[in-house]
């Protein structure tokens, strides 16, 4: 009869990775609340970030590699934000097969009226910790990526 193995519990990996999906959900959660109040989803409010950060077009590839979380239905996404005046969309007149998205001016205007509730968030969410924790805990989970695929 084969003998068990006595279970010893999470390694302490697991327990980071844990403690870092917690933080993460309950992080989300709380910017969440503010983006539901004006319909937006986080994705939906990643896509206007990059679009704004990006200062023109990009290609809609672009826009997929720079989002935080993957949706794999970027055109979707984009729809969804075209039907509501956020972005707008042309092809690129070099390559017509390369759709490039922008954000428009209203799209602008909802960012910068979430500029400052955003920051806020951030400020209760984290503010607690400090600069130089911040900027130790950022550098950890930076490197953290860098071994993951």
């Amino acid at each position: 009869m084969p003998t068990l193995k006595r279970f010893r519990g999470p390694s302490l990996e697991e327990k980071t990775y844990l403690e870092i999906l917690r933080t993460s959900d309950l992080l989300s959660r709380s910017l969440a609340g503010i983006l539901k109040d004006i319909d937006l989803s986080a994705t939906q409010y990643n896509v206007l970030r990059i679009l704004r950060g990006a200062g023109g077009p990009l290609p809609c590839g672009e826009i997929a590699n720079r989002m935080i979380t993957r949706d794999p239905d970027i055109t979707r996404l984009l729809d969804r934000l075209d039907a509501r005046g956020l972005v707008a969309r042309e092809r690129d007149t070099a390559d017509r097969r390369t759709v490039l998205a922008r954000i428009t001016p209203e799209g602008l205007r909802l960012l910068g009226r979430l500029d400052e509730p955003i920051q806020e968030a951030h400020q209760r969410q984290l503010g607690h910790l400090g600069r130089e924790r911040l900027l130790q805990l950022t550098e950890l989970l930076e490197l953290a990526r860098s071994r993951v695929g």
